[in-house]
């Protein structure tokens, strides 16, 4: 007696489970290649805005589509960013993925002198400084003052169009454009836009 053949519908949940392991991981790869990443923070820079070891979600959405379409991805100022910064000599540390504010944009001069920022533009020709004018700075008023390092030397720095001006909040102990210089904005990975770690401090921004 001759054995009927197996149905082919039988194997089909087996060919999706299948399927589903092999895409998973692909699309995890490329999620946090060119969509969003998990970074955990590593020091004491951004302080008291982000603490050591916070988990924080990153948004590289917009610098994937700046890409795509061969423009330039440029943050808001105020925003915090994650940085591939390798020419960290200035402040004996090697090249790493750093975490700093955004302070100065494309075109601006930037003046850091007596532990104050002045920013220097067209709408600005006089100067303003970010740290009080914008809302991060009120921020922390409510959570203690910005770490102001009295000992950072004065810089003046004018940027090009493919430059921005990145600064810790704990100024005192930061290493950022006041001691290495201008970030290609090519060299942002992408903007933080959500703290989930710990818990009892998970916050937008």
């Amino acid at each position: 007696m001759e054995t009927p053949p197996t149905s082919s519908r039988h194997w089909r949940p087996y060919l999706s489970n299948l399927g589903l392991l092999l895409i998973a991981p692909l699309l995890a790869i490329l999620l946090t290649t060119f969509v969003f990443q998990s970074y955990q923070v590593s020091g004491e820079s951004m302080q008291n805005t982000l603490q050591n070891n916070d988990r924080l979600i990153v948004w590289k959405g917009s610098r994937t589509w700046a890409r795509l379409f061969g423009g330039q991805y440029v943050p808001n100022r105020g925003d915090i960013v994650i940085v591939n910064e390798q020419n960290l000599t200035a402040c004996n540390q090697t090249g790493k993925v750093i975490i700093k504010r955004i302070i100065g944009l494309p075109g601006e001069r930037i003046v850091y002198a007596h532990s104050v920022y002045a920013v220097y533009n067209h709408d600005h020709p006089e100067g303003f400084n970010p740290d009080t004018s914008l809302p991060y700075g009120s921020s922390h008023k409510a959570n203690g003052p910005l770490l102001e390092d009295a000992n950072a030397f004065d810089t003046d720095t004018t940027l090009k169009s493919n430059q921005v001006f990145v600064s810790g909040d704990h100024r005192a102990n930061s290493c950022d454009s006041r001691y290495f210089g201008a970030v290609d904005t090519h060299d942002i990975i992408g903007k933080v836009v959500m703290r989930i770690f710990p818990l009892s401090q998970a916050e937008k921004f």
